[in-house]
């Protein structure tokens, strides 16, 4: 059997396993908060590994080890930063996050930020906060439509929008179906197949360049100093501020309405301290093997653009019918990642929005027409106006993280703050990030993720209220 007749029958197997999963799902959905929040039902294995694999995916498995592969060690400035996210998210927003979803019925974490707000804020902010989430959305689907447009081109010969358009109907097919139960348990399911191929891929890699000693004794004779330089090719205070800006991606994290759904979800405080050692365990081994994948393939000069390497190193170190089990499977993770992030978009739509306050009936279908509008617009984004996965995601997940982060962050720990200082604070952080994301240079960068913070920080302490 070819790789090329293993890939096709393995993701026919796994769409009709997620089409199961969705009819299943869809029996469970009664009410909106079945299929927005599960009804606060989930364990810790199902929020921690649909909360890791939602942060990851493509740009983690692409775009990261694209970064590594071609720039160096500079990437790896983004690790610390990840994983500092996941702390801050479980252990130290968790608590009052999803003890206060319990306590008030909470569905969106739109809901928690405007939760002790009067009405006139509670309104305003939460329709300003759904077209933001609905503007950083399309450019975070349309990175997902593009790696699963990519990866069916490079397999079947496929032209790229022919590709694009099939990876797109696909998955709004199936999110129609599912809600929020369906999201994650597929999306843990994809945590596991990551994982999988994350040590067969990278061991693979290795053990075909002579072990990691003989990979860094290659990568030391062929690549220049800059390589192996935790600045890259830049100096001085123009390095420091490249570390910077990679290393203060990982704050984007406590702003993300998909991952903090998860949080919100666990139906229980020691489930979500479980779920918190999930997710770390779950990244130290995505990681470690992308890592190792990115030096590998460097040393041994794989010719790829970068983002391409995964599949590049499955199918020229694995067996073919091996290699086509783990290109359809890591495909399949990527395209079944957006589910969550149409989830995510529908709820900002039917419920932070409003628009069904006056037809309660009719909130689920009017989540999925914005799924479906979402999509299109997505697919329309990535054919006409394509771009590195890498950049596309991060504009997105950099912009929300300096809306929301701040504000939700400083609500865990025991602020309050006035309506029109939370208003404030979100548009100031999300315009901030969004015009220094269109500025070149390490200043630029270091502006766009942690000035656009500090910024609504301070906003935040001058609105803060005492007791």
């Amino acid at each position: 059997m070819s790789s090329t007749t293993t890939v096709l029958l393995t993701l026919i197997a796994y769409k009709v396993f997620l089409l199961g999963v969705g009819f299943w799902a869809s029996k469970r959905i009664k009410t909106e908060g079945d299929f927005f929040l599960a009804d606060q039902g989930l364990g810790a294995w199902t929020a921690g590994l649909s909360y890791a694999a939602s942060t990851s995916s493509a740009w983690v498995l692409l775009g990261f080890t694209g970064l590594v592969f071609t720039q160096g060690v500079v990437g790896l400035w983004l690790v610390p930063g990840i994983f500092g996210g996941y702390l801050l998210t479980w252990l130290v927003m968790g608590p009052r996050l999803n003890a206060e979803t319990s306590e008030r019925g909470y569905l969106t974490v739109i809901d928690f930020i405007t939760g002790d707000l009067d009405a006139h804020w509670k309104r305003m902010i939460g329709i300003i906060c759904a077209l933001m989430i609905l503007f950083c959305f399309i450019f975070y689907i349309s990175s997902q439509f593009q790696a699963a447009g990519n990866a069916l081109t490079e397999i079947f010969n496929m032209n790229a929008a022919e590709a694009i358009i099939l990876g797109a109907a696909v998955i709004v097919i199936y999110c129609l179906l599912g809600g929020f139960w369906a999201a994650s348990i597929t999306d843990a399911l994809q945590a596991v197949v990551m994982m999988l191929a994350c040590i067969l891929v990278p061991l693979a890699a290795v053990h075909s360049a002579g072990g990691l000693g003989e990979v860094f004794d290659t990568l030391k004779a062929n690549e220049p100093a800059e390589y192996f330089s935790f600045t890259g090719k830049a100096v001085g205070m123009a390095g420091i501020g490249v570390a910077m800006g990679l290393f203060g991606t990982g704050l984007g994290a406590l702003g993300q309405p998909q991952l903090l759904n998860r949080i919100m979800a666990v139906k229980s405080d020691r489930e979500r301290r479980k779920g918190a050692a999930i997710t770390i365990g779950w990244g130290v081994i995505i990681y470690s093997g992308l890592i190792c994948l990115a030096f590998a393939g460097r040393a041994m000069k794989l010719d790829t653009g970068g983002e391409s390497l995964f599949f590049a190193a499955a199918e020229a170190y694995l067996p073919a019918v091996l290699a086509g089990i783990v290109i359809a499977a890591v495909l399949s993770a990527v395209m079944s990642t957006v589910d969550s992030l149409l989830l995510a978009a529908a709820s900002a739509v039917s419920h932070d929005m409003g628009i069904a306050y006056s037809e309660p009936k009719k909130a689920l279908l009017f989540g999925r027409i914005a799924m479906v509008s979402v999509a299109v617009i997505a697919v329309l984004l990535t054919l006409f106006l394509p771009k590195d996965i890498f950049s596309r995601v991060l504009f997105s997940w950099v912009a929300l993280g300096a809306a929301f982060g701040p504000t939700i962050l400083t609500k865990c720990i025991g602020w309050s703050v006035k309506g029109g200082f939370v208003m404030c604070a979100i548009i100031t952080g999300f315009f901030t990030a969004v015009i220094f994301a269109n500025v070149s240079g390490a200043g630029a960068d270091v502006i766009e993720k942690w000035v656009s913070w500090i910024m609504g920080l301070i906003i935040l302490l001058i609105g803060r209220t005492r007791p």
